[in-house]
Order: C-alpha cells, then structure tokens, then sequence
C-alpha cells in the first residue's frame, strides 16, 4: 500500500469515527425528544378522546356485530411484530378475513358506518394505545402487514425498519386516498405495481432526513388534509420533508437568535469603549432590548432584500454590501424607535460603533463557513509545504487545468492524503510566482530535477492547450521517472467541449 493509499485509508477510518460519534450523540436525543413527545401526546390523546372513543363504539355495536377493534399483525421497529388497534371498519364475516389484506375501491367487506371511519381516518385514532405502549410513533412509516413487508427489497426492509412505524407519515399523506387509487379486483397487483415502489422512496427519505420539527411538520400536514375541500390538494414533497414550521424556525427563529447574540456582543463592545472615554452606565436591560430591536430590524430588512433565500455557505462575497445596506436601515429603524421610546436611547456616535460592530459580527457569522475553510486551507497548505505528509504532487500547468487540479486535491475527502509542492510551467513570466498559493518551481525541463530533488510520488499533467509535440515532449520527460502521472486535462478538455456544444446549439437556435 502506498503512502497515499495508507492516508486515504486512515482518513476515512478517522472522519467515519467522528461521525459515528456525532451520528450516536444526534440519534440518541432525537429519539429521546421523539418518544417524550408520542408519550405525553398519546397519554393526554387517549384522555380527551376517550368520550368520542365511546360514541364510536356505540355506532360500531349499533351499524354491524363484532368487536370494537380490529387487532392486526404489523412489522415494526427493528422487525418486531405486535398487534395494531383500529377501529373495526369491516362485517365480522369468514369472507372478511380471508379476501386480500389491502382494501380498494368498492370493497363490499366494509360497513357503511366502516366506510365513513376510513374516509376520515377516524378508524386509525386507536393507533395512540400503539403509540403510548412504544409500539408506534405519531410520525414514521406506516406499519405494514407481514405479508407486504416480504415483497420489499432487501436493502430497504432493515433501513426502515430502523424507526419506529407511525400513525402518519409523508408517503400516508401522499397516498391518502391510496384505496381509490386501487381495483378491489386486483388489490395486492396493483399495490405493489402502482403504489408501494412509491410509498417505500418516501419513507426512505423521512428515514435519511426526519427530524422532531419536521415531525411536526407532518403532524400538522395531516391535520390540515382531513379539512373539508382539502382531501383532493396535492402536498409537494418540498413540504412534506421541509413544512413550514421546519422552513420558519431555520429561515427567520434561528438567525433572528444569533443576530440578537451578535448584537448584544457588538453593543457590549460599544459599551466598553466609551465607558474608557466618560462615565455610561446604560443598564442591562436597556442593553437587552436595545440588541433584540436590531436583531428584528435586521430580520424585516433581511427578508425585504431576499437574505433569507440565501445560503450563505456558497454565498458570494457581493451579498455582504447588500447585508450592510441592511444593517444601516436597521440602525436608522433602531434610532427612529429609540426617540420614540426614550429608554432605548443611545447617543449618535454609540449608535453608530454599534452598527459597525454588529455588521462585522453578521458577517463574519454568515460567511464563517467560507473562512473556516480558507484558513484551513490555508494552514493545510502552510503544513503539506513544511512536513510534506501523505503522497507528494507536482502539478504540470499553471493555467485553469493546473487550478482546477489544486482545487480536486484541496477540496477532496482525500486532501490530506496529498502534499502540493509546487508547479512546473514554460510562461517565463511565471517564474517565482505564487500560482493558487503554491509556488511556480521552474519549467517542464526542470522536472526530473525537481521529481529527484523532491520525492515526487505524483505528477498531475493540466496543460490544456498544448501542441501534441510539446505535450509528447513533456510526457517523454516524465516518462522514466519514479513519480506516477495522472492526466487532469482530458477532463477539462471533456468540459470544454460540451459547454462549446451547448453554445453552438444556442447559436444555431
């Protein structure tokens, strides 16, 4: 195994440790809230309900004879089977339980009374004694008959089986008119052909992304679907995974918190300087209010200007003008309600190293990202350059292909694996410069003295625009080299010609 193979292999084993752990930490208090939550909600549910329960019953008793409650065999978490509670939907006939374990449209086995159960869904309330036991949760995928979980595929089966089934769920609200969607002649055909490939993406997505407000989210999805004239609406899949709630707390509760955090930090900085100056003693309170003011300025001028859309992590540079122009109104809105409310005063010059020292701290929490990377890249490079660790490179090329391999190597999971240690090109002006932060070493005559005097494990060839002489050229050089070579350049020569492509069809049209 090379020395880069070895790196790449320690690399992985180690981020796989952390996230593992991360992932434990994550889970563990995910499920703890989860199940808090269908405790209480089921508990007080089965409480308040426990009236309307009796009435049904009555109606049960009173439209056919038979039991109250329908008690099925379901698969649940982690494969376990347990008994479902429903309402009792069908006659208590042989015929009953000897047809298709699916329902479709026009199935002569259901009640009339049976029938307005299952079109309100009134008939899956008793799913809360399932919920309150640990059987079930209020939000997961639906519980299955044993006889439908054995014609899932393998790989799916143990993934949702992970979590706990739910009374509700995306794929329940998606498909929640699923029996009129289906032939009562062909039910479990037309099951497994038209709506189960569908229903098991669906719960494979709320298995890989749900989250407790998103959980919430469903819940009040659900809701909403039984209201009359709302049976008939499609949902997007975009709100079922990302409701409103989910898209409210993480667009407008959470930044409006670390605003108000940076404000208060940027206030208090005010605060200590002038206080060097003369005697200010503005109070805690006032101090309080006067960050939450600004955090909500900046929240009404941030949505006013579309910086809720944005994502700051790939953000460009230019929406940091636009976040000071927001800034600024946001002081000006803050002065006009401080000579409104008095107790909110602040002198001008306070005010205005207050809006200095928030506007700094927005930006740097918005774009934290973007510089935790750059000078992480930067103290990677610093490192590779001075302990030379994992599998040294030499980057032949230092035009787009040369840049566009230091970036793969940089921005790889496989980064530190690889040192950079410099660029070999034949533009005599490039001579000595600094190329993407990586030093230009001499020219593609000087490479087998550099491979040699280096240790070079790896040469990647980006010189795009080359004749085939001058590239044969160059290769015939690295030919005998101990060092591997890797051709970047095919790859954006492929780039190049499909965007040329697609300009000549542009053209053309």
């Amino acid at each position: 195994m090379s020395r880069a193979e070895e790196f790449i292999d320690r690399q992985f084993k180690e981020r796989n440790r952390r996230q593992s752990q991360l992932a434990a930490r994550n889970t563990f208090l995910q499920r703890f809230t989860k199940r808090a939550f269908d405790m209480l909600g089921s508990f007080f549910g089965l409480l308040f309900l426990s009236p309307y329960f009796l009435y049904i019953a009555f109606r049960i008793k009173r439209d056919s004879p038979g039991p109250v409650f329908y008690h099925g065999p379901r698969i649940g978490y982690k494969g376990k089977t347990f008994k479902i509670y429903k309402f009792r939907t069908m006659y208590e006939h042989p015929d009953s339980y000897a047809g298709p374990r699916l329902t479709g449209n026009g199935d002569q086995r259901i009640t009339p009374f049976g029938s307005f159960l299952r079109d309100s869904k009134v008939n899956e309330l008793p799913n809360l004694i399932n919920v309150f036991r640990g059987e079930m949760s209020f939000v997961g995928p639906r519980p299955e008959d044993p006889e439908i979980i054995a014609q899932w595929p393998d790989e799916l089966r143990e993934e949702i089986l992970s979590v706990r089934p739910g009374m509700t769920s995306p794929a329940s609200i998606t498909y929640r008119n699923e029996e009129e969607m289906i032939s009562s002649l062909n039910v479990m055909d037309e099951y497994l052909r038209k709506v189960m490939p569908e229903k098991l993406r669906l719960d494979q997505l709320y298995v890989h992304h749900h989250t407790f407000l998103g959980d919430l989210d469903v819940i009040f999805a659900t809701l909403t679907m039984l209201l009359p004239g709302m049976r008939k609406k499609q949902v997007a899949e975009s709100v079922l995974f990302q409701g409103p709630l989910t898209s409210f707390v993480r667009k407008n509760v959470t930044w409006f918190l670390a605003d108000t955090f940076v404000a208060l930090i940027a206030i208090i900085l005010s605060v200590l300087i002038w206080r060097i100056q003369s005697p200010l003693n503005l109070g805690i309170w006032r101090v309080l209010a006067n960050s939450v003011v600004l955090a909500a300025g900046l929240a009404i001028f941030n949505n006013l200007f579309g910086l809720k859309q944005i994502s700051w992590r790939y953000a460009s540079p230019l929406y940091a003008i636009v976040l000071g122009l927001s800034t600024s109104l946001s002081i000006l809105l803050y002065s006009l309600v401080s000579y409104l409310q008095p107790a909110l005063f602040m002198p001008v010059g306070l005010r205005i190293d207050f809006g200095i020292f928030a506007f700094v701290g927005f930006v740097l929490v918005r774009y934290r990202v973007r510089l935790v990377t750059g000078l992480a890249t930067r103290w990677t490079r610093w490192r590779s350059q001075r302990s030379m660790i994992g599998e040294r490179v030499l980057i032949i090329g230092a035009g787009d292909a040369g840049q566009l391999a230091i970036w793969l190597l940089e921005k790889s999971a496989m980064a530190n694996a690889f040192s950079i240690v410099g660029i070999v090109d034949d533009d005599f002006r490039k001579g000595d410069q600094y190329i993407a932060g990586y030093k230009v070493l001499g020219t593609t005559s000087d490479i087998p003295a550099i491979v040699q005097q280096h240790n070079i494990g790896l040469i990647l060839f980006a010189i795009s625009r080359l004749s085939e002489k001058d590239r044969q050229r160059i290769l015939d050089k690295c030919h005998d080299l101990p060092a591997r070579i890797l051709m970047i350049t095919d790859l954006l020569q492929l780039i190049r010609n499909y965007f040329g492509r697609q300009a000549k069809e542009v053209t053309n049209e």
